[in-house]
């Protein structure tokens, strides 16, 4: 991962890390032979940076956590989810717009 702000969520700390955050939570669901989750991924740096010590934001390798993967029925990579108060309030399937992802963080932050 590229940046540090980027957290790295897996089946033993998601419920911890994302469901009882305090704060939004940007979720990229993604695998390293993803090539269009690499192509995200600086976008994802770039948020990350963005909304430091708003939101967090972090991946979930769907390949190393499958628990996590279908119990938010990923079928596809990637896929970006805002939880807030540990639900889903937005989600991003395939290639997301930067401004997208960013209008729905800024609006789960309040």
């Amino acid at each position: 991962m590229a940046s540090d702000k980027v957290h790295e969520f897996t089946d033993g700390n998601f419920e911890e890390s994302v469901l009882k955050s305090d704060s939004p939570v940007l979720v990229d669901f993604w695998a390293e032979w993803c090539m269009p989750c690499k192509m995200l991924a600086p976008t994802i740096d770039q948020i990350a940076e963005q909304f430091e010590g708003k939101a967090k934001v972090g991946k979930v390798d769907t390949d190393s956590n499958r628990d996590i993967s279908v119990k938010y029925g990923i079928t596809a990579i990637p896929t970006l989810m805002i939880f807030k108060g540990g639900e889903v309030t937005k989600k991003f399937v395939g290639l997301a717009k930067k401004d997208d992802i960013v209008e729905a963080l800024e609006s789960a932050a309040g």
